[in-house]
């Protein structure tokens, strides 16, 4: 009789284990073949395009590509920029990440909220911000005479305005939870304050900064709106050389090569980040982030604070202040009164229908990024799949690692013909929005889901709940939040797309990137005002998700 049940309690073991792999398999099953037909056969078409010869492929086009002295030149603009930027935002920021970690004072939310408001930005919002402060009839230009968009300088300066967030919030998240005791005993026992803290206390934030310095230099290696509105023709990155080649001089063979060699770079760069985020979780003991705050003490920790406050007031607030002051430069809110006017120029449309456009098409996307990114995380629960789960992984985050302007143009070569023929379709932007979208929305669930009791769910099966019905009453209450964040913050990132979207969106359905793009080149008083306003408005809105995201968070230790 033991027996007997034993054999039958094994039985119903491998078949709700078998359910269960059933299920989690249906759950790949889409988004893998989302990004199989929105993202691997776009891209792959382009690549293919560009490198082949006579239904040949010319791998030694690549050599030649490389062999030119303008694209080695790209090439090594590229990564010194971003190594560049790297370090100053590093030098910038890490102030920042301490006063967040370790003081508590007034206004120390709003302030939060204030640096993470530059991240959600749309790199053209920062390259226009900047252009009002350090370009021609810039603050700068009207006070002292002095213009930095013709300078590597502008560039700098506005990757650290995007990226200073990450580093504070990044690195302040985990100094937050380091326990200090650990510093005092090393002070107790004779260290001095600068030793105690480069034997102590930066061994345990290393994992941290590494991470962030990773992700600050993915950002600015692939960087394009910023570059595209302030390098002018004198600097160009990876990304911008690709659109000039595929949009421009229409070489569709080194665009490939370009493609290629930065999906290389940072597919490399997302390895070494995978592995130092694996070291951060695995090697320290953390406590709770609220009891390791405490107002300052004494004039140096007083000036820290004023310190980083004044970085504040001058890399963050001042050129979005100048950006909104020079869309009303115009008596009587005359830039904005312009935009509801329609030129038949450059626009089809009165650009104040790219406002309705982009919320139309950003609301679109989140849908579906919600839907696949949800559907993905919960397949990622799944940690006795191993490398599967690993490599499944790795492919959600691909489209971090591959030109938006290749994704873009790849649409528009890929799906022109039934069955998908999009090219007509409006869906085609929610759709190329949405891949960047995903990657955001599973890195917010799958903690969340990951930290759900396995148990719960393994009950739920036993008294003969579907997978379904355990994901709806289990998994879902538990994680309604993540996923409100989760729809923020694909929903500021498909706001702000551009790369992709330059080349999609329809002359007539302008989305306000790109409409901010297109004034932007144009000559003119009225069109350089207009893009002002536009960009104001795309501000606001994504400072209004901000926000909202800011309320919704679940974690409130400070880190993303």
């Amino acid at each position: 009789m033991d027996l007997a049940r034993t054999e039958v309690g094994k039985a119903g073991r491998r078949a709700r284990n078998l359910r269960g792999s059933v299920a989690r398999l249906a759950l790949m099953a889409g988004p893998v073949a989302f990004f199989a037909v929105f993202f691997a056969y776009p891209v792959a078409a382009i690549v293919a395009r560009g490198l082949e010869v006579d239904g040949v492929w010319r791998f030694g086009r690549i050599g030649d590509v490389l062999a030119q002295s303008d694209v080695r030149h790209v090439l090594w603009f590229t990564t010194w920029q971003a190594l560049a930027s790297t370090a100053l935002t590093l030098l910038v920021a890490l102030p920042g990440a301490y006063v967040f970690a370790r003081f508590d004072f007034p206004g120390k939310q709003v302030l939060r909220a204030v640096v993470t408001v530059p991240f959600v930005l749309p790199t053209v919002v920062v390259g226009t911000a900047f252009l009002a402060l350090v370009g021609r009839g810039g603050l700068l230009d009207e006070l002292w005479g002095v213009r930095l968009d013709t300078t590597v300088w502008a560039i700098l300066l506005a990757h650290v305005f995007f990226n200073y967030a990450v580093v504070v919030r990044t690195v302040g998240g985990l100094w937050a939870q380091l326990d200090p005791r650990q510093e005092e005993a090393a002070r107790m026992l004779g260290a001095s304050r600068a030793r105690a803290w480069r034997q102590v206390t930066l061994p345990a934030l290393a994992p941290a900064v590494a991470a962030a310095a990773l992700m600050v230099f993915l950002f600015t290696f692939t960087s394009f709106g910023v570059v595209q509105i302030l390098g002018g023709p004198a600097f160009s990155t990876l990304e911008v050389e690709i659109y000039r080649q595929t949009s421009q001089v229409f070489d569709l063979s080194t665009a490939a090569v370009l493609t290629l060699i930065q999906f290389a770079a940072v597919v490399a760069v997302l390895a070494v980040h995978a592995w130092t985020v694996r070291r951060r979780e695995s090697a320290l003991r953390l406590v709770d982030a609220a009891t390791t705050a405490r107002r300052p003490r004494g004039a140096g920790q007083w000036a820290l604070l004023a310190g980083v406050l004044a970085t504040v007031a001058l890399l963050v607030v001042l050129p979005l202040a100048v950006l909104v002051q020079r869309s009303l430069g115009a008596p009587g809110f005359g830039y904005y009164r312009a935009l509801t006017e329609a030129d038949g120029g450059a626009f089809l449309v009165p650009p104040i229908e790219a406002i309705g456009n982009s919320l139309q098409y950003a609301l679109a996307a989140t849908a579906i990024a919600v839907v696949i990114g949800a559907l993905a995380a919960a397949a990622l629960t799944w940690r006795d799949a191993g490398r599967f789960v690993r490599g499944f992984d790795a492919l959600l985050m691909l489209p971090l690692g591959v030109s938006a302007v290749t994704v873009g143009f790849g649409f528009l070569i890929a799906l022109d013909e039934p069955p998908l023929d999009l090219r007509a379709s409006r869906i085609l932007v929610p759709l190329a929005q949405a891949l960047v979208g995903v990657p955001f929305v599973v890195r917010t669930m799958l903690p969340v889901l990951r930290a759900v009791d396995g148990r719960l769910r393994e009950a739920a099966a036993v008294l003969g709940a579907s997978p379904w019905r355990v994901w709806r009453e289990v998994d879902l209450p538990m994680v309604r939040r993540a996923l409100l964040v989760a729809a923020g913050f694909a929903f500021a990132v498909s706001l702000g797309e551009f790369g992709a979207t330059v080349f999609i969106a329809r002359p007539d359905n302008p989305t306000l990137p790109v409409a901010v793009a297109r004034l932007l080149g144009r000559p003119g008083d009225l069109n350089y005002g207009q893009a002002m306003a536009l960009s104001t408005i795309l501000m606001l809105v994504c400072a209004v998700a901000l926000v909202v995201l800011e309320r919704l968070r679940t974690d409130r230790s400070g880190e993303f």
